[in-house]
């Protein structure tokens, strides 16, 4: 590994938010899953997180990343590859998971109590819920979340896609973080870091990096 590539490995771990999230509920298209975990790693989200569709999670391999694989991790050529994504067999586990780390939940959700995305503080740890391609978050984790947030839209269609809708969002939460210098400083702990640098580099060295 050159002095460069590692150096480049270390300034995006110095960059990473281990307290802003997504879960994924039942996102079942390949392209959709991939380009919001493309997202999250373009804002410096740590690690993803999905509870599978029945027919299981959707194989990304042609994207650099099998979620079949027990580490959820393994990897192959694109920007999804630096981003783990942990796997949950149902919402009330994931939710607790997340909670018992302090995450709030805030499911992108058209509700008489959603709110328009900017208004909410991405500066707290955040969990940003995310549901299916057609019929959104379901009717339990819409009322298990915390709070609903909402995109305006000024058009005809009531929506976006849920990978676009995932990028507004957490570049939303990008934005605050930096105003609040939240990537001024290294957020992980020494143990995370070299953890997940360590495991960076053997990607790397087996040809996967």
């Amino acid at each position: 590994m050159t002095p460069e590539r590692l150096a480049r490995m270390r300034a995006v771990l110095d960059k990473r938010q281990p307290d802003l999230t997504v879960l994924l509920e039942r996102v079942h298209k390949p392209h959709n899953f991939s380009a919001i975990l493309r997202s999250c790693d373009a804002v410096g989200v740590l690690e993803a997180h999905a509870i599978p569709p029945k027919h299981g999670l959707p194989s990304l391999e042609e994207d650099g990343l099998d979620l079949d694989d027990k580490t959820h991790r393994e990897t192959s050529g694109s920007a999804t590859k630096w981003v783990g994504v942990r796997v949950h067999p149902d919402l009330p586990s994931a939710l607790a998971h997340l909670r018992s780390r302090g995450f709030q939940v805030l499911a992108a959700h058209l509700s008489e109590r959603a709110m328009d995305y900017r208004q909410a503080d991405y500066t707290r740890p955040t969990c940003i819920l995310l549901g299916t391609e057609k019929w959104g978050v379901s009717p339990e984790a819409a009322e298990a979340a915390d709070g609903h947030i909402r995109i305006p839209m000024l058009g005809m269609v009531q929506s976006l896609n849920v990978s676009v809708a995932a990028a507004v969002i957490l570049f939303e939460a990008q934005r605050q973080r930096l105003e609040a210098g939240f990537y001024d400083r290294v957020r992980l702990s020494p143990e995370q870091y070299q953890a997940t640098l360590e495991e960076w580099v053997a990607r790397h060295a087996r040809g996967k990096g």
